[in-house]
């Protein structure tokens, strides 16, 4: 009799929380895979605002006056104008997901008032060129190519 308690002693004991977590398994992994699915996931994708440069702070707020630009009309402005342009390009495609796809964005200082900044978007079929000069006095937006005036020209002119 002794015996048959020392072996009934020496088997573990089955621990509730193991029995609990062992039952319900597949709900826990299955709530894991939908926060995955659809939290993480699009915290990860690419897209214009995450594909720009780090900058200075002096430089942000030269890119920030151009990318408010808004032509008086209030509402579309430049950086709506950019994102356009680039998904009449690519219509049905994440072009920010490809690794070919990069954005440079350079702000070069003409002189105290005056800065010129230079906006490449470079993807596997082509690239597209903008290079503007701001005056971060007066909020002036003068373009130096042709893609850059027709893109002002389309903000001034939104209805």
């Amino acid at each position: 009799m002794v015996k048959d308690k020392k072996r009934e002693e020496e088997k573990p004991k089955k621990s509730a929380f193991k029995a609990f977590l062992k039952k319900r398994a597949p709900i826990y992994l299955a709530v894991i895979a939908m926060v995955g699915i659809y939290v993480i996931m699009p915290l990860q994708e690419k897209n214009f605002e995450k594909s720009l440069p780090e900058l200075s702070i002096k430089e942000g707020e030269v890119v920030e006056i151009l990318m408010a630009y808004d032509g008086k009309n209030g509402g579309y402005t430049v950086k709506d104008a950019i994102k356009d342009k680039i998904s009449e390009e690519y219509p049905d495609e994440k072009i920010f997901d490809n690794k070919k796809t990069s954005v440079e964005l350079t702000v070069s200082n003409i002189n105290s008032e005056e800065h010129q900044i230079i906006f490449n978007f470079k993807s596997h079929k082509g690239e597209m060129n903008y290079d503007w000069n701001i005056n971060t006095n007066s909020g002036e937006i003068s373009s130096n190519n042709s893609e850059s005036k027709y893109l002002i020209n389309k903000v001034d002119f939104y209805d």
